[in-house]
């Protein structure tokens, strides 16, 4: 299979250069293939590349010189306009000398035409037909299944809203995220905090000290919903009619200057990483802040209509797998103010690594293609965001029950309901061809195993649903993880 790709790639990078004119496209494509090729065999894999402490590697530019002499790092600065950098985060240290060796050894012309074929292939979507059917045959038919291309007017769209994403949000919000959702949604992050505070007391593997530096960061959570309070300016970005790549480009280039003007300054802690319109949320360990668009907050993750079971169980894990990566196998590693500190005592840090390394295994077992599993490791601070999110929102559940019971609705329980709202936000149907790159490339486990993945672990799912030792879900109670 992975043949198959490597052939549909060389035929790809081939198309590119020989619509672009290059006459000698066949042994151009043969020479940036092999050079990509020994580039990535220089690359670390992806569970160290994850590690935050490995890739935090300050470089000023006398030291990215000595790395990597053949490439004129103070001359590439101020072409990119960033003279104010006094150092840079070099994630891979021992690849830049790889990266120094393959640009002396690689002649000048496969050099362009490497340069070329980047270029193509990032503005491919918005050139002609043939490079838009090019770029379709490959990314998307070959890596992903999909069988046709979206109508013209969606990729327009996505085009449109990505480079201009504020403005799309303004408009998302104005028409499709009232007041109400975000004060209720306000009042479920208040609640998960809580319960994640409450939590943390009670954890019985961690000890004071630890505890109290975990409090500490919780406190200073950062929590944004629905949409930023100042909008982006988008005044300095040039829009022309009928010039879709040169859009495309200048988009690029007002993207880089909004982030080169900010070298130097205070941290702008307002921003947004993400759009209203997108269905998503995120932590970032950086800012300590987590952030929930106003598009992730309609069903299947979050209906005003919906008891509060399912929403606990859906747009509540959410918001506890989000805060959880403050605390998961990376973000642990930083502090309240997004500094990379450790405040863990020796014991609580081994406590920790042991009940990570039992999660890794559970999903390491995990088989979603013949010969091929997922991988624990690289998808630990995932599984823990989704173990331990769950969790915390089942506990803010029961919290917000006040003592009582909930009604039977359709035959269901309250904690029925709950564990029913998780396992539908995670519904999907996967092309084997997209489901092999998600565990290639991905960090996140498919869906299924998202699902069944965390249920097994927790105590109050075999209650909620009679599973007894022999059914397919059951655990023994001494394999059972959890963290948070």
């Amino acid at each position: 299979k992975f043949e198959e790709i490597r052939a549909g790639y060389l035929t790809y990078i081939e198309t590119l250069l020989r619509l672009a004119g290059d006459r000698n496209a066949a042994a151009g494509a043969k020479a940036i293939l092999a050079l990509e090729t020994s580039l990535a065999e220089k690359h670390w894999d992806r569970a160290r590349n994850r590690d935050r402490e490995l890739t935090y590697n300050l470089k000023n530019v006398a030291e990215l010189e000595s790395l990597m002499p053949a490439f004129s790092w103070s001359r590439f600065i101020r072409s990119a306009s960033a003279e104010r950098t006094p150092a840079v985060v070099v994630r891979q240290p021992d690849y830049l000398p790889a990266l120094n060796s393959a640009l002396q050894q690689t002649s000048l012309p496969v050099l362009k035409q490497y340069m070329t074929f980047k270029l193509l292939d990032s503005y491919a979507g918005v050139l002609s037909r043939d490079f838009v059917d090019a770029h379709f045959a490959f990314r998307g038919r070959t890596l992903s299944g999909l069988e046709e291309q979206r109508p013209r007017w969606k990729r327009g769209v996505t085009a449109t809203e990505g480079a201009l994403g504020e403005v799309a949000g303004r408009l998302y919000v104005e028409q499709h995220f009232r007041p109400e959702q975000k004060a209720r949604m306000q009042e479920l992050v208040d609640n998960l905090i809580a319960a994640f505070r409450q939590g943390i007391d009670e954890l019985e593997w961690m000890g004071p000290e630890t505890k109290a530096e975990a409090q500490a960061k919780l406190a200073r959570f950062n929590v944004k919903i629905g949409y930023p309070d100042r909008w982006r300016d988008y005044s300095a970005l040039e829009v022309r009619s009928g010039d879709a790549a040169g859009n495309a480009m200048r988009a690029n280039q007002f993207g880089h200057n909004r982030m080169v003007d900010r070298l130097g300054k205070p941290i702008d802690r307002d921003e947004w990483g993400m759009t209203p319109q997108t269905v998503n949320a995120y932590y970032s360990s950086t800012m300590n802040e987590i952030v929930f668009p106003a598009a992730i907050l309609q069903p299947p993750f979050f209906n005003m209509e919906a008891d509060d079971a399912v929403n606990y169980g859906a747009i509540g894990a959410v918001i506890g797998h989000e805060i959880s990566h403050g605390f998961d196998d990376q973000g642990r590693r930083s502090d309240g103010e997004g500094n990379l500190r450790d405040w863990w005592t020796e014991t609580d840090n081994a406590a920790f690594q042991e009940r990570a390394n039992r999660l890794v295994e559970h999903y390491n077992a995990f088989s979603p293609i013949a010969g091929m599993n997922v991988n624990g490791r690289v998808g630990l601070g995932e599984n823990i965001g989704d173990l331990s999110g769950l969790a915390v929102a089942y506990k803010a559940y029961r919290i917000s029950l006040n003592g009582q019971e909930a009604p039977v609705i359709e035959g269901f329980t309250g904690d029925q309901r709950f564990f029913m709202g998780w396992a539908q936000i995670w519904r999907i149907l996967w092309r084997e061809e997209a489901l092999r790159q998600q565990l290639l490339t991905g960090p996140h486990s498919p869906g299924e195993y998202r699902v069944t993945g965390v249920l097994r672990n927790m105590p109050e799912f075999y209650a909620a649903f009679g599973v007894k030792e022999g059914d397919g879900m059951y655990l023994p109670p001494e394999q059972r993880v959890k963290i948070w």
